[in-house]
């Protein structure tokens, strides 16, 4: 007997599948006698020796896997050795590392075409067996993805080496193509579509591909030349037929050229110029979704990279494309008809809430927005899914369900395609088949996994519907609609827009919507329409503009000031009347629409910010993460990927994506504080992160612009700095002290560690002084160079030492000098609220070393109180006293934000000697917290300061966001003053009257 009686172990499966197991098993035994049979009369060892050494883990394994996949069982049947070749290459736990490398290996010894078809087909057969195993059993570091990645580069590797081995083996008959008019040489260029593009195939999937090649020629070198199109032709069929053609060891990999320009009807290969052409003049939409996940798999990589590149602006379109949603909408639509048609409701891929529902959500993010959003222009579904949330295009909760209600799907996907090694997603019908796909989704029963479906495909169509779904389907209920109470239907207020009824009859319609001016309201809006403008749009603008009104109104009227909403939005209208993808996707997002009339009715500066730059309504297309606080890290992270896809030399691009992130991050904040749903000490964290990663990025950028010109500075050592600049900016006042606001300017100094005599090492050298002079002085440049979409911040240099008369750029030796020997008591207040926001760790560490020490030395008490009075006094006397009557200024008069901040910087100098904590924080908050927990301060006199110092602050944010200046109510504020003021006295007074 070839195996022991108890060889698989009929405990390790359910009841109801040991028939299957014990049927793997009887063929297995066939199997190995004859092999044994055969190898006795070779007097070789007999392979069923080999299968009785199996561990008993080895053996559990195998049983699972046999139960699930036929075509394990058909293949070791076949071959019992693939089994050990597996276990001995590792193959069982984890891919093989180097696959290319083992197929060259394989074909070294392919001397003919039959020869190469053989040993593409069982390397194929050896490493798919690997894979099935390891997604059915999982070892540790195993999942679909892992799965899908395997197939992928498994299918990689079969057409690299493939096409290398007939290029070569071709050569003598036909040649080679001619080099290219830069002197580079042509291959065949092999786009992967759909999978295998994304690099996530399925167990047993087509691979979608089309040929390229970059120039016409002739070919040279053999025995017959051939124009271009005719030698990639027939390398393309050679190569498909190496591929697909069934044999008696199978096929390697199905392949579907269906995709390439006119389908079957078209040229099986195209050059770069035809390809680009058809794109341009005959491009569908369809073939835009279709190249998302293009992307060279074999041949020439880097020339179809390129190839790729210029055919992104066919793919991604520049502006926010709503247009491309509604070709989704009937891809799906037809997909829908082909289930019901064919009965394919049990289709997992196609059906309701399936594979492909998941894929349109993400697929559709990125016709829409991945020519702004390039984080976007990836192939891989994971990935694009992964980012929506930090584009805030999807809430991380929609994700955190899409991403394993979709590798759930796939990996059901695996199991029924890994049972016959055919491509399929469709359920079995019959009890054995049932048993076994539960079994293998570690489900008890078919109705616990039915179950589990259900509950799923419900939850993947409700995502689904909430990003493709008609916003017209709801207009048209709405619409219909019984008018209740003072409810106007969506229907009516096109007529309003239309101006179809009386004036009396309209004015009596905006009434009863809310509108408490009705005239003034009607006559903007007749405004609008009656403009120039309006009337002289195409006709395709306009039935955007007329589908979008209704909207605007209804959405207006449910505002809580409809007659301010409407005022504010409709300049914005105005301004996207000639960008009409603007208007498109105010009307795929009626939802938007409230968010943005309750923005903008409540801020005439976001009303503003958005007319004035149309992109940012972006933000408000997911309110869900609208009003989410980002970390700095994130934020660091979407500006470096902004960044990073523009050339380096294009600084112009750069700047212009810096300032569309800072509005659109400002504008974030925003709207968040206007909902109060950010604290607003995040509100401020959140302005320093912007401020703190863009100015990260422009020290980046100015380094860069200077090195390339004069080389790097010497060091001390006389090393060279290389990447890291030995250069520091110092953040002073609001964002030192992490307390950013709105409209806040930057106070900045900047410091140095290079050498004080070196020199650059470039073509151009300069000495380091003047290097790192033009280092600042284009740091300033390019935060605060104005263009058409504004600027990035204003800066204020004058708390560097010296102020305005001292140098730009001061070595930190130089800096720490004058600071232990000429700074004035201001200044060393200044210091206080004093940290570094960029530039190098190593000298970072230099400097808050050197500010401790300089803060914390030992005063005298009545010096200090004497200064600091002194300086509010003088401060007070120029920039006090000027509010309103009845009102105070929340930052300079008696009371304020001023007051609070000089007790603050008074008692870091005149404590920190003895209480070094204080010398952790720059903000006026923790450094009250650590007042308190040192027992400088009493709990209530702690408590008294913060609620003042934040009220004060909270006045002051939302006096930016309406345009109105920093001024609070006397009364309203007059028990935060005194509380002020008491302490002011008990520190500040008692030796200064």
């Amino acid at each position: 007997m070839a195996l022991p009686d108890d060889f698989l172990p009929l405990d390790s499966v359910p009841e109801s599948l040991r028939g299957v197991l014990r049927h793997a098993e009887s063929r297995l035994r066939e199997a190995l006698e004859q092999a044994d049979n055969l190898a006795e009369l070779q007097s070789a060892p007999a392979p069923s020796e080999r299968w009785k050494t199996l561990s008993d883990t080895r053996r559990a394994e195998l049983a699972r896997v046999l139960v699930v996949s036929d075509y394990v069982l058909d293949s070791l049947a076949r071959y019992p050795e693939l089994l050990f070749e597996l276990q001995a290459s590792g193959e069982l736990t984890q891919p093989l590392p180097d696959l290319g490398q083992a197929l060259a290996e394989c074909l070294e010894q392919a001397e003919d075409e039959a020869r190469l078809y053989a040993v593409l087909r069982r390397f194929r057969r050896v490493r798919m067996l690997g894979i099935i195993w390891r997604d059915l059993i999982r070892p540790p570091g195993s999942d679909m993805w892992a799965t899908a990645a395997a197939v992928s580069r498994l299918a990689e590797v079969c057409l690299e080496s493939a096409l290398g081995w007939l290029e070569a083996h071709l050569s003598s008959r036909w040649g080679y193509p001619q080099l290219q008019p830069d002197g580079k040489s042509q291959r065949l260029v092999v786009l992967g579509m759909g999978k295998l593009g994304a690099g996530e195939l399925n167990l047993s999937s087509d691979i979608d591909l089309i040929f390229a090649f970059p120039s016409v020629g002739e070919t040279h070198g053999g025995r017959k030349s051939l124009e271009h199109q005719e030698y990639f032709t027939k390398l393309g069929q050679k190569l498909i037929g190496a591929l697909d053609a069934m044999t008696a060891d199978g096929f390697v990999f199905r392949v579907d050229m269906r995709l390439r320009p006119l389908g079957d009807g078209g040229p099986l290969v195209g050059s770069f110029a035809s390809l680009a052409s058809y794109y341009q003049d005959q491009g569908r939409e369809w073939e835009r979704y279709a190249l998302l996940k293009a992307r060279p798999v074999a041949g020439d990589i880097a020339a179809g990279e390129e190839l790729l590149d210029t055919l992104r602006p066919f793919v991604y379109r520049k502006y926010i494309d709503f247009g491309a949603i509604e070709s989704l909408r009937e891809l799906k639509a037809m997909i829908n008809r082909e289930v019901r048609r064919k009965g394919m409701q049990s289709n997992i891929k196609l059906g309701r809430g399936g594979i492909r529902e998941i894929e349109f959500v993400a697929q559709a993010f990125q016709l829409i927005r991945g020519g702004r959003d390039t984080e976007l222009q990836v192939t891989s579904l994971k990935l694009a899914l992964e980012r929506l949330p930090s584009l805030n295009l999807l809430p991380p909760s929609v994700t955190d369900e899409l991403m394993p209600d979709y590798v759930y799907l796939r990996d059901l996907e695996h199991v029924l395609q890994a049972r016959e090694d055919r491509q399929t997603q469709t359920l079995p019908d019959d009890e054995e088949g049932r048993c076994r796909v539960a079994f293998a989704m570690h489900q008890p029963d078919w109705a616990a996994l039915s179950e589990v479906l259900d509950t799923l495909h419900d939850r993947v169509r409700r995502h689904f519907d909430a990003v493709i779904a008609d916003p017209e389907d709801e207009f048209e209920e709405d619409s219909q609609a019984v008018d209740e109470g003072n409810g106007v239907a969506l229907e009516q207020w096109r007529v309003l827009w239309r101006d179809d009824q009386p004036e009396d009859d309209a004015c009596a319609l905006l009434a009863k919507g809310g509108f408490h001016h009705p005239a003034d309201s009607l006559k903007r809006l007749r405004t609008l329409r009656d403009s120039r403008a309006v009337q002289s749009m195409q006709r395709i603008g306009y039935a955007r503009l007329d589908a979008l009104m209704p909207l605007l109104l209804d959405a207006a009227a449910v505002s809580e000031t409809p007659d301010r909403s409407l005022a504010s939005v409709l300049p914005l209208v105005e301004a996207v009347l000639r960008r009409t993808a603007y208007l498109a996707l105010l009307r795929e997002n009626p939802g938007a629409l409230d968010h943005l009339m309750r923005l903008c009715s409540a801020s005439p500066w976001i009303a503003e910010q958005l007319a004035r730059h149309p992109i940012l309504l972006d933000e408000l297309l997911t309110p869900e993460t609208l009003y989410t606080p980002a970390d700095r890290q994130r934020l660091a992270d979407e500006l470096r990927q902004a960044l990073g896809r523009i050339p380096e030399d294009d600084e112009e691009a750069q700047l212009e994506a810096l300032r569309i992130f800072k509005h659109a991050q400002v504008l974030h904040v925003a709207a968040s504080d206007i909902a109060g749903t950010r604290h607003l000490m995040k509100v401020s964290d959140y302005l320093t992160y912007i401020a703190e990663v863009i100015l990260d990025a422009v020290l980046v950028m100015a380094w860069k612009h200077l090195t390339r010109k004069h080389g790097f500075p010497e060091r001390h050592d006389g090393s060279r700095s290389g990447q890291q600049p030995d250069f520091l900016i110092v953040g002073y006042g609001k964002l030192g002290g992490i307390e950013l606001g709105y409209g806040s300017d930057l106070d900045l100094v900047f410091l140095h560690d290079g050498s004080s005599q070196g020199a650059t090492d470039g073509a151009r050298p300069i000495d380091n002084a003047v290097f790192f002079t033009r280092l600042g002085q284009r740091i300033i440049h390019l935060l605060t160079a104005v263009t058409p979409t504004g600027s990035l911040y204003e800066v204020d240099m004058r708390l560097r030492p010296s102020g305005n008369s001292g140098l730009l750029v001061a070595s930190l030796d130089a800096f720490a000098e004058y600071q232990r020997k000429e700074a004035w008591t201001w200044e060393h207040q200044a210091l206080v609220r004093s940290r570094v926001v960029a530039g190098s760790p190593d000298v970072a560490e230099r400097f808050e070393q050197l500010r401790a020490e300089v803060l914390g030395r030992e005063r005298s008490l009545t010096d200090l109180r004497r200064d600091v009075v002194e300086m509010r006094e003088k401060m007070r006397g120029h920039l006090g006293g000027k509010a309103a009557p009845g009102m105070f200024d929340l930052k300079h008069d008696a009371g304020g934000m001023v007051d609070i901040e000089f007790v603050c910087q008074f008692a870091v100098l005149a404590m920190a000697h003895e209480t070094p904590e204080l010398l952790e924080w720059s903000d006026n908050m923790r450094i009250l917290d650590t007042l308190e927990a040192s027992g400088r301060l009493l709990p209530s006199e702690a408590d008294g300061l913060r609620d003042a110092y934040l009220a004060c602050r909270s006045g002051a944010h939302r006096a930016s966001l309406i345009g109105q200046p920093a001024q609070g109510d006397v009364a309203a504020f007059a028990a935060h003053r005194e509380a002020v003021a008491a302490l002011w006295h008990k520190l500040l007074a008692s030796e200064t009257a």
